[in-house]
């Protein structure tokens, strides 16, 4: 099953012809899906990164009060350096 023409396309690269922070995210994740780290850090170098948020953010969610809103703060921020990061990265 060919998941790629299911994917959302980016409104950002649609509209205005640049890259989001996000671009890449789905791609990346099909393929850390598919079990190639390497080409899914290359499309994407945050994922690992958002995972982990998402993960904490979600985790916070269902058992409250076990993880800080300190600490998902923490991990959002570094979340951030690396889409930034990754931006550069892929572009420059």
């Amino acid at each position: 099953m060919d998941l790629t023409k299911y994917m959302i396309p980016c409104l950002s690269k649609t509209l205005f012809g640049i890259e989001c922070l996000g671009c890449g995210f789905q791609r990346s994740f099909l393929l850390l899906l598919q079990g190639d780290f390497t080409a899914s850090f290359q499309m994407y170098p945050a994922l690992f990164s958002s995972l982990l948020f998402l993960g904490f953010l979600s985790f916070h969610f269902i058992y409250k009060g076990i993880i800080s809103q300190k600490l998902i703060v923490i991990v959002a921020l570094v979340n951030v350096l690396f889409m930034i990061g990754g931006y550069f990265y892929k572009h420059f």
